[in-house]
């Protein structure tokens, strides 16, 4: 009885760490409008966001998180870091030339996000 309970309750880890690790998936939004806004509150939200080549865009930030990792926002691609205040809208505008990736993070580098421009 032991070995089945240790099987049953090792198989169900298995799956829990699968789900977890692998089956999240980035909440993503695409801009219909010249704006997106992203709340900083345990990361990103989104943290992933589509946009079209040659476009403005304007991210609006608010930070509703205390922690100190969360107070700048780095797009390193565009050579942009900005402090977030908390509880207060900081924008940040980007017009990308060329479609691809990019990222940007915390002043820590533990938080990501990721911007894909299409073209």
């Amino acid at each position: 009885m032991d070995k089945i309970l240790t099987a049953i309750g090792g198989t169900g880890l298995v799956i829990f760490i699968y789900w977890f690790f692998f089956g999240k998936k980035d909440e993503s939004v695409g801009v219909t409008y010249s704006q997106v806004k992203i709340e900083v509150s345990g990361g990103y939200k989104p943290s992933v966001v589509k946009i079209k080549k040659g476009e403005p865009v304007k991210f609006i930030f608010t930070r509703t998180d205390e922690s100190s990792c969360l107070e700048e926002v780095i797009f390193p691609d565009f050579k942009i870091k900005k402090y977030l205040p908390l509880n207060e809208k900081v924008e940040i505008e980007i017009s990308p030339s060329k479609a691809g990736e990019y990222e940007f993070h915390c002043g820590m580098n533990m938080f990501h996000g990721k911007v894909i421009v299409e073209k």
